[in-house]
């Protein structure tokens, strides 16, 4: 039985009146919709998290004050986005569900995610659990040994629960998921174990499978082509664990995939799709519309997860709806997110294993590094393993058409194993011997930037040289860039310039996704505060930092 733990007095005062999360709301946050809401992963479906939201501003953010701060009792880390609806936040992570009120932080209910001690063996990178969805009077969330909840928005109930995968398979679910027309869909993870990705939607009102979109191809399907003829593609990876964008007048979804299983590419000669691509799906069917590949034949690790950040640029002189996305490989892509057509596709950090991408046949083109790691070598890998950018959201300011996120730069030792690894369910399939180059340690560990997206090009990068950043962005019509580091440092930049004009130093780690809303006519901040994620952010914060989930709500001092 699960724990629930409910103010029901409290709750059903502050309930009165509230209204259930249709379609068309979940279409307009962050797109026209009420500030007071942020009901979407991604401050809205096209995950540009931005907001015109201006009452907090470069001349007067050096009054941001903290006015509430509530505790998550979570040791592993916070990496989630909070969620609001009609006065109440909703706050994730891998130990449980909290709902708050939004003007005092006093906790309304928490629902409890339990699962089995030895979960944590078959989940790779950190225990982390990225946020919720919100539709119809509901919130759904993913748990760590895969399964999916649906509560009661006001009470905290459970009204559903789904299996998806089975865990000691070495699946889990780490990312929010997506409700589009009535379809909740999630990613999963375990790309480092040996899985078969997919994409899953399944009914909001009752849990059932709808459909479920596997991202390596079987023999049925044309892309078989890209992979041995035989049954490597049932252990190819490609999982999908970070929540997709969505395109409602294009009814598309976008989501990212990642590492080929094992991570050497000797397992599994061939391109491998739809490994380290992005693949437009239905949200009502699964069907796949179209495709595009970051990393062709990936063997380095260079998961392309990361979101897909949708908007518009100004391309000889006329609008183009594009999609936009920093992968891990250390190349910033534009594409036409109506046909997968590449744009452009060229590095924002330091990259020695590729140049850019050929415009006439859409590849990455691959330097001698990449030929001599590819032959046996061991050599030099830039970026390393971890990317030019990891997980961490990236924010997109449609007036500047500029990008705004945490670029990361270090080296990686790396050479593909002689041998090829034995599959075994539950347990690590990887191939590879890769450590980290010591690190020159006047050089910065990477930068918070604004990143011109057909170039690569910085607007500007403002070194970080204590720790680096593993934190999501948020740009606002106020000229500031929201942002944190592993330090516990929440940091509000100019825009223009990069300039920090004011942080606060939480209890731990900012390794989450700051938001923007507006409450009784007020502009509120909200991130949570947790060092987490996998071995890197451990080994950066080694006895600087302590986990502790928090959550912390900031507004100008009057």
């Amino acid at each position: 039985m699960k724990k629930m733990t409910v103010a029901v007095a409290l709750c059903a005062m502050l309930n009165v009146g509230a209204q259930a999360q249709t379609q068309q709301d979940l279409t307009k946050d962050g797109n026209g919709g009420t500030t007071d809401n942020v009901l979407t992963y991604g401050m809205g479906y096209h995950q540009q998290r931005y907001s015109k939201l201006d009452l907090i501003n470069k001349s007067n953010v050096k009054r941001l004050v903290p006015i509430w701060s509530t505790s998550l009792a979570n040791e592993y880390g916070e990496q989630g986005q909070p969620f609001v609806h009609d006065g109440t936040m909703y706050a994730a992570n891998v130990k449980r569900v909290v709902a708050m009120d939004v003007g005092t932080g006093r906790i309304k209910w928490n629902f409890d995610l339990d699962w089995d001690a030895a979960v944590p063996r078959v989940v790779c990178c950190g225990l982390n659990n990225r946020g919720v969805a919100l539709f119809d009077g509901k919130v759904y969330v993913a748990s760590l040994d895969a399964y999916i909840y649906a509560l009661d928005g006001k009470t905290g109930k459970q009204l559903w629960k789904s299996k998806i995968a089975e865990w000691k398979d070495g699946y889990s679910i780490t990312g929010a998921p997506s409700v589009v027309n009535g379809v909740v869909m999630s990613g999963m993870t375990g790309g480092e174990y040996g899985v078969r990705g997919f994409v899953v939607g399944l009914d909001a009102q009752t849990g059932k499978e709808i459909w479920r979109r596997h991202t390596t191809p079987d023999p049925t399907e044309k892309a078989y082509s890209t992979w041995p003829q035989d049954d490597s593609y049932k252990r190819g990876g490609a999982s999908t664990w970070i929540t997709g964008s969505y395109d409602p007048d294009l009814d598309l979804s976008y989501w990212g995939t990642s590492n080929g299983g094992p991570w050497t590419w000797k397992g599994r000669p061939g391109d491998n799709l739809w490994v380290a691509s992005v693949i437009a799906i239905r949200p009502k069917t699964g069907e796949i519309v179209w495709h595009y590949q970051w990393t062709p034949a990936e063997t380095y690790d260079f998961d392309g997860n990361n979101e897909n950040v949708l908007g518009e640029l100004t391309l000889d002189g006329k609008k183009r709806k594009v999609l936009m996305h920093a992968d891990r490989n250390g190349l910033l892509y534009v594409l036409d997110r109506a046909t997968g057509q590449v744009l452009a596709g060229n590095p924002y950090v330091k990259t020695n294993w590729a140049t850019g991408v050929d415009l006439k046949t859409g590849r990455v083109v691959e330097t001698d590094v990449a030929k001599r790691l590819r032959a046996g070598e061991k050599v030099e890998l830039e970026p390393r393993w971890t990317g030019g950018k990891n997980w961490m959201p990236m924010a997109f300011n449609p007036t500047t058409e500029r990008l705004y996120f945490s670029m990361l730069e270090e080296t990686a030792i790396y050479q593909l194993n002689p041998d090829l690894p034995v599959y075994k369910a539950g347990e690590r399939y990887v191939g590879v011997t890769n450590t980290t180059k010591e690190r020159d340690t006047t050089k910065p560990w990477g930068y918070w930037g604004s990143v011109l997206p057909m170039t690569g090009k910085p607007a500007w990068r403002t070194p970080l040289v204590d720790l680096p950043s593993w934190s999501g962005a948020m740009v606002t019509a106020g000229g500031l860039v929201f942002t944190g580091n592993n330090a516990g440092d929440f940091a509000a930049l100019d825009e223009a310039s990069g300039k920090i004009l004011w942080q606060f130093k939480t209890p731990s780690g900012v390794n989450s996704q700051p938001i923007t809303y507006t409450y009784k006519g007020k502009q509120y901040v909200t991130v949570f505060s947790g060092l987490g994620g996998g071995t890197s952010s451990k080994r950066e914060t080694a006895g600087k930092v302590l986990p502790a989930g928090t959550v912390w709500t900031f507004a100008l001092m009057d």
